[in-house]
């Protein structure tokens, strides 16, 4: 039986120079870390800047009279009424409420969107829109970009100082805007976005560019100085650092058997959407609104600290006063705080912050407490 090629992103090359520690990722070859450890990158991050290759994610460009009513129509956040070069966090709903994927539309102008979705999720996004645009006859071209471009992000307290010595246009952006550039005769896309809870930027680039592109950036950041501030930083540590800044990753805390509203991300959602005022209104629109007249879901995301040093694990049963009470999605020993997190789905009922946890373990029981999310808040400036 032959074994399934995995695909490589336009940095892999750079990430054998700095050691990485390839693994599968939704079917990509990318560093879990390098040649050092996921903690010692998370903490870089969270001090100075990382660069973190996220070239997986999936970059959809769709075109077209009807782009903004797709997406509306996709989308549990508003989309009319974006401003050009607005970047939106939304949720992909399935008919029932729950989950198909998150993702990013960012607006070109009112016939172009470039919409980043999740890595794993590509395919199945790509067929979503394909059959929401031939149910409603909407006129959308769509390209599928990923492979045909690279995505870098730079995050980190430090990356904006950074960065204001390749541009002063850049550190000016508003947080979820974006702009494009002409290096060369190159276009490149630079967003305010990221997934670690610190500032920072992501960058859309063609593919073919990389190289010209890396070398341009490393004499910008030649100095002894600079090359201590920026690190290469990998999956494990963008992992924990999404972990301590709650923000949700698709098959731990969003599914498609997950209830939107389950996850607290309430501004996200848009249940006021309307046919008259936005266009369309969004799949799962109808059962989410069903879901909130019966008072809600009957579980909501909470954050928990554990008592000692060991950590939950994914589908780890929680347990409140002797009653099963909910189910761990994610969990890690934090860098930053140095205690065991984890975030969890517990009963509506019963998960004010200070009620104190068990979580079944096997042949143990960790005690924890819940707690506010995030676990974790950037300094600002």
């Amino acid at each position: 039986m032959m074994e399934k090629t995995m695909l490589r992103t336009p940095m892999y090359d750079q990430h054998i120079e700095y050691k990485g520690q390839m693994v599968d990722y939704a079917g990509w070859e990318l560093p879990i870390k390098y040649d050092t450890s996921i903690r010692d990158e998370h903490i870089h991050c969270r001090t100075n800047a990382g660069m973190f290759d996220v070239s997986h994610m999936g970059r959809l460009s769709l075109k077209g009279k009807d782009a903004g009513r797709l997406l509306e129509r996709i989308c549990s956040r508003r989309i009319n009424g974006m401003q050009d070069g607005q970047c939106r966090y939304t949720l992909i709903c399935n008919e029932h409420g729950g989950v198909k994927d998150d993702a990013i539309a960012m607006k070109m102008d009112d016939k172009e969107y470039l919409f980043v979705v999740n890595g794993a999720n590509r395919e199945k996004i790509l067929g979503h829109i394909h059959a929401v645009i031939a149910d409603r006859g909407y006129e959308v071209k769509v390209e599928d970009r990923t492979e045909k471009t690279a995505m870098i992000a730079m995050q980190g307290p430090r990356a904006m100082e950074l960065i204001s010595k390749v541009s002063s246009e850049v550190p000016a952006l508003k947080k979820f805007r974006f702009t494009v550039k002409n290096l060369m005769i190159l276009k490149v896309i630079i967003s305010r976005t990221g997934y670690t809870g610190e500032d920072g930027v992501e960058v859309i680039l063609p593919a073919s560019a990389v190289p010209m592109a890396m070398k341009m950036l490393m004499k910008e950041f030649g100095s002894d100085e600079d090359q201590a501030v920026i690190k290469p930083c990998g999956l494990g540590a963008r992992d924990t650092l999404r972990l301590e800044a709650a923000m949700p990753l698709f098959g731990h805390e969003l599914s498609e058997d997950l209830n939107a509203l389950m996850v607290g991300m309430d501004f996200a959602i848009n249940l006021d959407k309307s046919v008259e005022a936005d266009g369309e209104t969004f799949i799962g629109q109808e059962a989410l609104l069903k879901t909130q007249a019966e008072g809600g879901p009957k579980q909501k995301l909470v954050g928990i600290v554990l008592d000692g040093k060991r950590t939950a694990r994914q589908d780890m049963p929680i347990v409140i006063d002797g009653e099963p009470a909910g189910f761990v999605t994610s969990g890690c020993m934090s860098p930053t705080l140095e205690k065991s997190i984890a975030m969890a789905y517990v009963d509506a009922d019963k998960n004010t912050v200070g009620t104190r946890v068990q979580i079944d373990a096997g042949r143990n029981m960790l005690d924890g407490e819940i707690v506010p999310l995030p676990f974790y808040k950037a300094s600002k400036k």
